[in-house]
């Protein structure tokens, strides 16, 4: 008899505690903060179980009913780490709001609606076919809303709940189109089935123009959900909530979109369109967020601009088709950005406790080219290294890795400047080769955890080789300019242009009128 994986009771008991919270929703509601730690603690605990029993006993698909269109959960190596990961970050959470929220006159309706959601998330992260997805994005939607807000009397919470309704929405809405395009060309709609089909659409070489279609739809679902350009600015306005939303939300939930393409990889990656459009807007989009945050003075708007570049790379990634790294970064941003939200408030006393610096070294001209050799000659080095241990590196892999390097040579840039002292000058080297050795294997630990199941890198044709050559070229000019940024910084021109950066180039503004944002709905 099979034995349902334990990780798909986490969901049951999260809703058993939310249930709980609807009867104690005012300030300090007896045991419950507690209570809600533990059931986010006792999710955790299933989820590690459900990991363990897919080592012990593989794979498993539960059904009800046994079809491939009913509520159906899986667990394989993708939901697996996802429903851990996911369980991780909700017991941190659930751990910060227990003191956090102290006091506060809807204490026990907040820890009611944060499990609800984080019960969301674990269903999503494990169903085993798009109809339970489109349920969970649903309830992931209507639970966030009404935690952003927690304070309806500020307008500019309800404005951001507003527009991150109508986006996130959309989203479902594209997603059930997609679902019923798939229905229509593969004549299913179970993950499993689909991945299947999508490989031997692939080895044929070409998709069913309905299915085109449903990638099409699959790729703006998946932006939508990701807060990618130009729909991003509801992303940043999200502050108005308590913290412990903005760390679930960036944390875990906006990872949503990403997964979704990740599931549906085969069929994504027989689209070249969708893929193209992956590279194009996801590369677009982190380097408008990465600029963009350079120019933020809050900490936390600034890390909300941090995701969006952070989700517009990891969509870059699945347009390269580098899908085992796509979930890594997954994985790694989460926990990156749920410490740095939850510990913003150190960081800021932190900060403000330094004494005052003392000079800045400014590299040259002459310092940046140096730096970006060296980065890219040492880059070289470790990739020749890795290639002759470890087989041929893709095309595509090996553009990522010169991405990431870009950002490592501008610290390489200011150990090399005249004024930097000859121990920096070391630590940014070291830095340089540590991020190269790193890149490499964590893309060789990442393809042995979850290769298995997704897509192999594709073969680069000429398209696949312009939009390599454009990333990579796009990502070098904009570090090469901002780490030149010091030579240039007081030109009277770069201020308008800062203020124009700070604002977005006021595409949010724009999005505002559109949705009568600036008409924030009342307060009931």
């Amino acid at each position: 008899m099979m034995i349902p994986p334990l990780s798909m009771l986490a969901p049951l008991v999260l809703l058993a505690v939310a249930a709980m919270a609807a009867a104690q929703p005012g300030r300090r509601p007896g045991h419950l903060p507690r209570l809600s730690e533990l059931a986010a603690l006792a999710s955790l605990a299933l989820a590690l179980g459900g990991a363990a029993q897919l080592v012990a006993f593989g794979p498993v698909r539960v059904a009800l009913p046994d079809t491939g269109a009913g509520f159906a959960l899986g667990l394989d190596a993708l939901s697996a780490t996802m429903t851990v990961l996911v369980a991780f970050i909700g017991w941190v959470v659930m751990r910060y709001a227990r003191t956090y929220l102290d006091g506060e006159a809807r204490e026990g309706l907040f820890h009611g609606l944060m499990l609800a959601a984080l019960a969301a998330v674990l269903v999503l992260v494990q169903a085993a076919n798009l109809p339970v997805m489109i349920l969970a994005f649903v309830a992931v939607g209507i639970a966030l809303r009404h935690l952003l807000l927690f304070y309806p009397e500020r307008p500019a919470a309800r404005r951001a709940a507003a527009k991150f309704s109508i986006v996130w929405h959309a989203g479902d809405l594209a997603l059930l189109a997609a679902t019923g395009l798939l229905a229509s060309a593969f004549g299913t709609v179970d993950l499993a089935a689909l991945a299947t089909a999508g490989s031997a659409a692939a080895a044929q070489g070409a998709l069913p123009a309905t299915a085109h279609l449903a990638v099409a739809a699959l790729v703006l679902a998946a932006m939508l959900k990701t807060a990618a350009f130009p729909l991003h600015g509801w992303l940043t306005e999200v502050m108005e909530a308590p913290t412990p939303v903005s760390a679930l939300l960036h944390a875990g939930i906006i990872n949503g979109g990403g997964y979704l393409l990740i599931r549906t990889a085969d069929v994504v990656q027989a689209s070249p369109g969708g893929m193209a459009a992956l590279v194009m807007l996801g590369g677009l989009t982190a380097l408008f967020g990465a600029v963009v945050m350079l120019t933020q003075s809050a900490i936390k708007t600034a890390l909300a601009w941090s995701t969006v570049a952070q989700m517009g790379f990891m969509l870059l990634q699945c347009g390269l088709g580098l899908w085992p790294l796509a979930l890594l970064h997954i994985v790694a941003h989460s926990m990156y950005k749920a410490h740095a939200f939850l510990g913003s408030g150190g960081a800021v006393r932190a900060v403000a406790g330094l004494k005052r610096p003392g000079p800045v070294a400014v590299p040259d001209i002459g310092a940046v080219m140096k730096s970006f050799a060296l980065a890219l000659l040492l880059y070289g080095a470790v990739a020749t290294l890795f290639s002759l241990a470890a087989g041929p590196k893709s095309p595509q892999a090996l553009a990522l890795g010169a991405m990431l390097i870009f950002g490592v040579a501008y610290l390489v840039a200011q150990g090399l400047a005249d004024a930097a002292p000859a121990a920096l000058t070391r630590r940014t080297g070291l830095a340089a080769l540590g991020a190269a050795l790193a890149y490499f294997t964590f893309q060789q630990v990442a393809g042995a955890l979850w290769g298995a199941q997704l897509p192999p890198v594709p073969v680069a044709g000429p398209l696949e080789w312009a939009l390599i050559v454009l990333a990579v070229a796009s990502f070098g000019l904009v570090a090469f300019a901002q780490a030149l940024f010091p030579l240039w910084a007081h030109h009277p021109a770069t201020a308008g242009l800062r203020v124009h950066l700070a604002n977005g180039l006021y595409l949010n503004a724009l999005l505002d009128r559109l949705i009568g944002g600036f008409r924030a709905p009342a307060s009931r």
